[in-house]
């Protein structure tokens, strides 16, 4: 098998209004790329359409989830890096090279870089560059944008032992990426923007909207309690570290309240076990009703109120 410099793996269940142009986004490079393609199930055309292509690996399964997709194919991809992509975003002009080079030149495991936020009409919303860090793990954990990881290019004997986990499915890219941060690998920047990320109108793979919202945000606090676990098992859940997390787990801690106020209110237990010293960041007369009531006393005037503004 001949080996390649970069795989795209690239996910796809029912997205053929997006996919071709996706992978037209990964094509025309100077370094070796591989674009493997595993359709999960579709009924919209997306077999026939990619039977179609001469220069794609493909894969199928019958629907089972980004996770079993994007873990088949990165058993078999022959890159020495690997990119992870969903099938609605795009990847910028001359990323792949540049950021080969990159790790190459750097003896990478990771190289990192920001992304653009676009609507489906092609509309820009948003420009974000990587910023330095002098601490990857913090910036993960929520300390400022860490960006997408389909913005990162990865050595694959660096993330060998690294899946993406079923249990955390509707998280995957965020635990994934925080695995990763774990080991402490070594990282270069690019500093363009190498993802064209699109705002999504529709549910994506690894995004569920609805009924499922409790799920994902439950999940979602569950991979931080796993993290925070594993960096105070090793010595390295710094209060740097713990308040990046809060940075994510207090808004979380309201989307939680939305369907269970009691595990809301043990996660800002959990909050304030972390940090005895934090205080709700809101300010003017929401803080002062988080500071004077109590969350969960607070939680339940919003409540009142969002019932009052849906009548």
């Amino acid at each position: 098998m001949a080996a390649m410099d970069i795989s795209i793996i690239i996910p796809a269940y029912n997205r053929l209004w997006s996919l071709p142009q996706t992978i037209d986004s990964c094509r025309n490079n100077k370094c070796r790329v591989e674009i493997i393609v595993i359709d999960d199930g579709s009924s919209d055309g997306t077999a026939t359409w990619l039977a179609r292509q001469n220069d794609l690996v493909i894969l199928s399964q019958p629907n089972s989830g980004k996770c079993v997709a994007v873990n088949k194919a990165f058993e078999i991809a022959k890159g020495k890096y690997i990119r992870f992509l969903d099938s609605d975003d795009l990847i910028s002009q001359g990323a792949n090279d540049q950021q080969f080079e990159l790790a190459e030149a750097g003896f990478a495991d990771i190289v990192v870089s920001g992304y653009q936020l676009f609507e489906r009409e092609g509309q820009i919303l948003k420009v974000q560059p990587w910023a330095d860090t002098d601490d990857f793990i913090a910036r993960q954990l929520g300390e400022g944008d860490g960006s997408h990881y389909s913005a990162f290019l990865f050595k694959k004997d660096f993330i060998t032992d690294i899946t993406h986990r079923q249990e955390f499915a509707l998280r995957d890219d965020r635990f994934f990426i925080l695995e990763v941060a774990l080991k402490e690998p070594k990282v270069a920047a690019h500093k363009g923007a190498a993802l064209i990320h699109r705002v999504a109108h529709h549910d994506r793979l690894q995004i569920s909207s609805g009924v499922k919202q409790h799920l994902q945000n439950s999940q979602h606090l569950g991979l931080y309690k796993n993290i925070l676990n594993k960096l105070r098992t090793s010595g390295k859940l710094t209060p740097r570290r713990i308040n990046a997390a809060i940075n994510i787990l207090w808004p979380l801690a309201h989307w939680i309240a939305i369907y269970d106020l009691g595990e809301a209110a043990r996660l800002v237990n959990w909050i304030r076990a972390l940090n005895p010293e934090f205080k709700a960041p809101e300010p003017g007369l929401l803080g002062k009703c988080y500071q004077k009531l109590g969350f969960v006393n607070t939680e339940k005037l919003l409540r009142l109120r969002r019932k009052f503004l849906l009548r």
